[in-house]
């Protein structure tokens, strides 16, 4: 099929008429749900639909395994299921004390779906796991609309195996949303691409809006990709276009800029605290915490400080061109990077005749703007920065391998096309070798599997001659060879439970970020029970991360998760086990409080809300830095009788954060009682204070 066919749109079947009506829309689209396109392959929407049936199995598969996954956020779901108020904001607790650090868009799906279903492990996470899906889809729809079904098929199963998508489409951090978000925005653009329409820009924008109502500015690292392909590749002339744009981008703001109006306008006495900001506003956590903070390093009220310029290290790891191929980082997202970057200009250089308005070359564009500016952004960002992040490369990732594959296979009979799918072939296989030797206790044989397939996926690449059964058998073995390693690196993701606030993809791998531990902590994967990881505990060199909270998993999982849980007792990046005797001390009388406890710092918090179902006060926020609630605050609060208990504990210094967490905590110890229960220091806050 040559490029000028692949790039004109398919046509209506000969004898099919076009929907009108909307029931006539609807009866279309059914049909093409179970049949496909009247003009497609009869083995195309079977392949589709196994393909998403591949999808559902990988991230629904035993999805209670990690328990509450990431506390921090269930609990925020817990309180957002119980008080519309809490929904709202995306409070830590139905008390409305203090918001999360992020906007609240994705906690909305975990409380509606927790509403539904009621509160479950399962219920928290099943719409992460839909939303795995439903990218997988989106993918492929952009793909096959200028490429074939086989393009198609290509992409959505690399990023259906990708390790760090299986992860985060299995966990209730909000990467799984926003990597949702950016796919339908790409989608979007592009079909304003094909035939100029305003309304697919706009959505669009919606798009980048709710994706700024999910995690704040990462969103906007892919702008540069809409912006720049429709200002380039759009029918439209360029005045209409650039008209389109600002149209789009008012869109934008009025999908995020409503939320963010209605924070900023409600006084603070009649909202939570803005969780993650020093000064109770929204915008400061937008442009400080989690904005410009995360490029310099600069974040008052961190864990610890930033890294500094190219090639610095901190606890986040050393910055530079090559983070992400480095440690841990690289089994999550770079199995197929290194050819991704070689496609890149292979498919410019085939390409590079085809007209402005190709849109083939446009979906090629947009998926290798978006994977560059991401990946330098990951690359130099001296603040705070997770292995996990990197999940939203993998779309990109994923679409510019499936097209410069099909570009380069539809050329097979030149030579030159050989040599290039040979070479990719071999150094995809002997990166795999590389991070495959990270983890050198992990199946050991398996690298040496994929080094093999690879040569001889080459030599049958090299070959002029081939019969129809030649050709099957080469893409066979050239595929499973570059996708054998990550696939094997996400089933083990899938069959082992992850909690915490910071988790990877994989087995234990040697040399892990800096800053917690000479090598990549237990913590990060260190090898558990069957059915689970769990972590030892190493922490940054920093300070220590004491013990403080708790929570409860579901009963018989096994988690993976970061340092912080210490004990039984919980910490600043996880919770732990609560006891039912515990559960039921604090659960007394709680009727008569409006929160039954009040904990230093949010994991710490989450895990007793969690196992109790009552709200607990989240003091300080997530690192126990914010001035939420000051001493005075807290002393009023106490006096009102509206808190039961104070839980024991606290957090190390911060970086530069607020120190009401400790005096709130010097002032309890200094004027109540203390008791034990299951190795826990409670103080009774309802009981007659023995100071002033």
């Amino acid at each position: 099929m040559t490029s000028t066919t692949l790039d004109r749109p398919t046509p209506t079947a000969p004898g099919v008429p076009k929907p009108t009506g909307l029931g006539d829309r609807l009866r279309t689209a059914g049909r093409r749900l179970v049949r496909g396109r009247a003009e497609s392959a009869r083995w195309e929407r079977p392949a589709l639909l196994g393909l998403l049936a591949l999808a559902a199995l990988l991230y629904l598969w035993d999805l209670s395994s990690s328990g509450w996954a990431n506390s921090f956020y269930s609990a925020a779901a817990q309180a957002g299921s119980v008080n519309w108020e809490a929904f709202f904001y995306g409070s830590s607790d139905a008390g409305n004390s203090i918001t999360v650090d992020k906007p609240p868009a994705s906690l909305w799906l975990m409380a509606l779906s927790v509403r539904i279903f009621g509160l479950s492990s399962f219920s928290i996470l099943l719409p992460e796991a839909l939303m795995g899906v439903a990218t997988v889809g989106v993918l492929y729809a952009t793909l096959r609309r200028r490429f074939s079904a086989g393009t198609a098929l290509l992409g959505g199963a690399v990023l259906a195996l990708t390790p760090v998508a299986a992860l985060m489409f299995r966990f209730n951090n909000p990467d799984a949303l926003l990597v949702l978000l950016l796919s339908l925005a790409a989608y979007f653009t592009l079909r304003g691409v094909e035939d100029g329409r305003i309304r697919w820009v706009l959505w669009a924008g919606v798009m980048v809006g709710l994706g700024f109502l999910t995690k704040q500015l990462q969103v906007f690292l892919i702008l540069p990709a809409l912006v720049g392909v429709y200002l380039l590749a759009s029918p439209r002339k360029l005045g209409i276009r650039l008209l389109h744009l600002l149209a789009a981008l008012g869109a934008l703001l009025v999908s995020a800029g409503w939320w963010v109006a209605i924070v900023e306008l409600v006084p603070a006495s009649m909202r939570p605290y803005i969780g993650g900001s020093q000064s109770n506003s929204f915008l400061e956590l937008t442009f400080g915490y989690n904005g410009f903070g995360r490029l310099t390093g600069n974040e008052v009220g961190s864990v610890t400080g930033g890294g500094g310029g190219t090639g610095a290290t901190s606890m986040w790891g050393s910055t530079g061109l090559f983070r992400l191929f480095e440690n841990e980082i690289g089994g999550q997202i770079t199995w197929l990077l290194p050819a991704a970057l070689v496609l890149t200009l292979v498919g410019y250089v085939l390409l590079r005749r085809a007209p402005r308005v190709s849109a083939q070359r446009a979906t090629l564009a947009v998926f290798v703007v978006w994977m560059l500016v991401t990946a330098l952004a990951f690359s130099f960002m001296a603040g705070i920065f997770h292995a996990y992040y990197t999940v939203a490369l993998a779309p990109a990732i994923a679409g510019v391998v499936a097209i410069g594959t099909s570009l380069l296979w539809s050329r097979r009979s030149s030579l030159a096309a050989r040599i290039v799918m040979a070479t990719l072939v071999l150094v995809s296989a002997g990166w795999a070798w590389a991070l495959l030797e990270r983890a050198s206790s992990w199946m050991p044989a398996l690298k040496v599997v994929v080094v093999i397939l690879g040569v001889i996926g080459a030599v049958l690449l090299l070959l002029p001659s081939r019969t129809r059964l030649l050709t099957v058998l080469t893409a066979s073995v050239a595929l499973t060879a570059v996708l054998l390693a990550p696939t094997a690196y996400t089933i083990q993701t899938v069959t082992t439970g992850h909690s915490g606030s910071i988790v990877t993809a994989g087995p234990t791998v040697s040399g892990g970020m800096g800053g917690f531990g000479g090598g990549r902590p237990a913590g990060l994967g260190g090898q558990g029970g069957p059915g689970g990881q769990t972590g030892t505990n190493q922490l940054p060199s920093t300070g220590t991360l004491p013990q403080m909270g708790a929570g409860t998993p579901p009963t018989g999982t096994a988690v993976q998760g970061m340092p912080g849980g210490m004990g039984g007792a919980g910490g600043l990046l996880n919770s732990a086990t609560v006891s039912s005797t515990l559960s039921a001390k604090l659960s007394s009388s709680a009727s008569s409080f409006t929160w039954i406890a009040a904990a230093v710092g949010s994991n710490s918090a989450a895990g007793y809300q969690l196992a109790t179902g009552f709200a607990v006060m989240p003091i300080g926020g997530f690192n126990g830095s914010d001035p939420s609630p000051t001493l005075a605050e807290f002393k009023a609060l106490v006096a009102k009788g509206e808190i039961h208990w104070f839980i024991g504990g606290s957090i190390g210094a911060s970086n530069g954060g607020s120190n009401a967490a400790s005096q709130i905590a010097g002032w309890v110890a200094a004027n109540f009682t203390a008791t034990t229960v299951d190795n826990v220091t409670l103080y009774d806050l309802s009981a007659t204070s023995t100071g002033s």
